[in-house]
């Protein structure tokens, strides 16, 4: 299929989408304890699982779905899936990389049925699922360790590869988008989209993808350096790009000035 003739495009043409709020603060009002976390499932799991809200999908999964129906009844057209930090990296944490294909399924297939859902009660707009992809808890362009900046505590390929084996999950699941999203390393990103690129030649899936990215200060830079015109031009190359944008990041007033400059 010709990219240009997602529905999403077509939809675009008619209107402007809105896409969710933040999935984090929603789950935070659940007051959720670590119970809920482990479920039945992972009761006797050996590491501290409260905070990952990834598994939630699997052990609260009315939680997930109840919160994207939440954000669809207050009209959002692209829900984003539960799955921040479900990447082999990031759940590295949790002692839960095992977990990263059936957690990024199971998120997209939470988001798909809330849509479905809610189109059925009212089927006048389209909704979409948007597979999110963060950025990982580790980076590529800096070093964690002062005294060596030459070192890294990850590879690119091993970025990639741990986006790989999200984005088949999401895949599989049923998504309508990709959303790599927070970018704070540009580079850590162009490991996503690289990633997205193979995925899709493998599979044969291309979806619209969407990059948020997100500035630290009033200098409007990311994390890694890049002011927002970097920013701009380093992702700009991308195939089947639908959207760049910014997160929240400072608050409304303070970004307007980089997303006028965007």
């Amino acid at each position: 299929m010709h990219i240009e003739n997602h529905p999403i495009y077509r939809e675009l043409k008619k209107r402007i989408l809105i896409i969710d709020g933040a999935m984090g603060t929603m789950i935070q009002s659940y007051m959720l304890t670590d119970e809920d976390y482990r479920g039945e499932r992972f009761r006797d799991h050996a590491s501290d699982l409260k905070g990952n809200n990834d598994l939630l999908s699997l052990t609260r999964p009315d939680v997930i779905r109840e919160i994207h129906t939440q954000f669809l009844e207050a009209g959002a057209d692209i829900l984003e899936t539960n799955t921040f930090n479900a990447n082999p990296i990031s759940l590295a944490d949790y002692d839960q990389v095992d977990l990263t294909y059936e957690l990024n399924v199971a998120s997209a297939k939470l988001a798909r049925e809330a849509v479905v859902e809610v189109m059925g009660r009212d089927a006048s707009r389209p909704r979409f699922v948007a597979g999110a992809i963060g950025p990982t808890n580790r980076t590529l362009s800096l070093s964690p360790d002062v005294n060596d900046p030459g070192y890294r505590a990850v590879t690119f390929d091993e970025v990639v590869d741990a986006y790989k084996e999200q984005l088949y999950g999401l895949i599989d699941g049923g998504v309508d988008l990709l959303l790599v999203e927070t970018v704070f390393d540009t580079l850590n990103s162009k490991a996503a989209l690289f990633a997205i690129q193979e995925v899709s030649s493998r599979t044969g899936v291309y979806l619209p993808v969407m990059i948020s990215g997100t500035i630290v200060d009033a200098s409007g830079r990311t994390l890694s350096g890049q002011t927002t015109e970097a920013f701009w031009i380093s992702v700009s190359h991308m195939p089947n790009l639908l959207s760049v944008g910014l997160n929240c990041a400072l608050g409304s007033r303070q970004m307007r000035p980089f997303i006028q400059e965007l």
